[in-house]
């Protein structure tokens, strides 16, 4: 068997997987944990479906990083799926100085979900969840959270979407059914 020209058997260097992660795009969420004076936010494109039964999700923080612990000690988090015309709250809520507290609830226009952490009634679609495990994963955890609440979200405007290291927007769902 003749191995792939270009193929990185071991050993690849940080940049060249972060630029072939990249290539995978994926869609834009805002984790949050708490509400009122408690809320953090932050970033995140890492949500994966695990299970339907029961219903689980996975999401993955920094190991080192400050929602781990506050997850860890509440028990609760919620996942909100951005709309491409939320794509400062993706950009403002990525940086290390982002807001907390109320300043955020009022920034993401959130009310306070079923398990106490910040949901976004204008998100695409939000999850709300107690969590089932943690799973240490290099200079990440994976956190597996139980659904308890979500929102579908109207479906009317397009997700945001992360590609090639910026963001971007699917075609709109009229565009690509007349395609």
């Amino acid at each position: 068997m003749t191995p792939v020209t270009g193929a990185v058997l071991a050993g690849p260097d940080v940049a060249a997987f972060r630029g072939a992660m990249g290539r995978f795009p994926t869609g834009v969420t805002l984790l949050t944990q708490g509400s009122g004076d408690d809320t953090i936010v932050m970033t995140l494109n890492s949500l994966t479906s695990v299970s339907l039964d029961p219903v689980l999700i996975l999401v993955s923080v920094k190991a080192d990083g400050r929602m781990r612990p506050r997850v860890a000690q509440s028990g609760t988090y919620a996942v909100n799926v951005l709309r491409e015309e939320q794509r400062p709250l993706a950009q403002e809520f990525c940086r290390p100085n982002r807001l907390e507290g109320e300043a955020a609830m009022a920034r993401l226009g959130a009310v306070e979900g079923v398990t106490g952490s910040a949901v976004i009634p204008s998100a695409e679609a939000y999850f709300e969840c107690t969590l089932e495990a943690t799973y240490e994963a290099g200079d990440h955890a994976l956190l597996i959270g139980r659904v308890v609440a979500f929102s579908g979200g109207s479906g009317a405007s397009d997700p945001l979407v992360f590609h090639q290291g910026r963001f971007t927007s699917l075609p709109a769902v009229a565009e690509a059914a007349a395609a």
